[in-house]
């Protein structure tokens, strides 16, 4: 088996704990953990850091492996390909690719990212989306964790994909999202969706203004502003 290193990646997620313990148990080896780093490029390049070899596999804090997932089976990146992304399956809406997957990235991609809103879509070279999903991503752990997902999402999406994504598959997955059902705290990420979507438009043309959906801060106001602080932690 060839053991490839792996960091997990929270900040404030409230299963962070048990979803790190599953990682490992699934991957069979020390998975690095980075948590509370604030700055989502700043997080990123720190993971570049914390690791001992250029290919590692890297989850976020939010993040359920499948503990079918074999990593013996798992093939190194091509030359040209800086990251591969394995789908996850959403459990509001049933929608199930890239958002929140399993990535298989280079340390050099992280030292050499450019500027983007999602962060990784800034990397050199190219990105490998496969079809195999890995696992699913539990961003429904609170009500404010719910909605901010469908907001940053359906933001980025109403702004234009920057993993250039065709037009239909851009409109079906803001409508799944804006009418997520199922699940924990579904309304909550519906409603993030639609408001992230609002937002888009306002903040059109202002990149600094757009900019904001990778503050913690700004987001956590906005939520409470618009749905009251008892609604933050469940």
């Amino acid at each position: 088996m060839t053991w490839y290193d792996a960091v997990f990646l929270s900040y404030d997620e409230p299963m962070a704990n048990s979803l790190h313990s599953r990682l490992q148990r699934t991957l069979g080896g020390s998975v690095k953990r980075l948590h509370g780093v604030h700055g989502m490029r700043r997080a990123y390049r720190l993971c570049a850091e914390a690791v001992d070899c250029e290919q590692f596999f890297l989850a976020d804090g939010d993040f359920a492996i499948d503990t079918d997932f074999d990593p013996a089976a798992v093939e190194p990146l091509d030359e040209e390909v800086s990251m591969r992304v394995w789908r996850a399956t959403n459990p509001v809406n049933g929608l199930t690719y890239g958002y929140g997957g399993l990535k298989m990235i280079r340390r050099s991609a992280l030292r050499e990212m450019g500027e983007a809103v999602d962060v990784l879509a800034a990397l050199p070279g190219r990105i490998q989306f496969v079809p195999e999903t890995a696992g699913v991503t539990r961003f429904n752990q609170s009500p404010f964790h719910a909605w901010k997902a469908g907001f940053r999402e359906c933001a980025m999406l109403a702004r234009g994909s920057e993993y250039r994504m065709a037009d239909d598959d851009v409109r079906h997955r803001m409508e799944a999202w804006a009418t997520s059902r199922s699940g924990e705290f579904a309304a909550y990420a519906a409603a993030g969706a639609r408001e992230g979507t609002a937002f888009a438009h306002e903040a059109a043309g202002d990149t600094r203004r757009f900019y904001r959906l990778n503050n913690p801060v700004w987001l956590r106001e906005r939520f409470t502003a618009a749905h009251g602080d008892q609604a933050v932690s469940g």
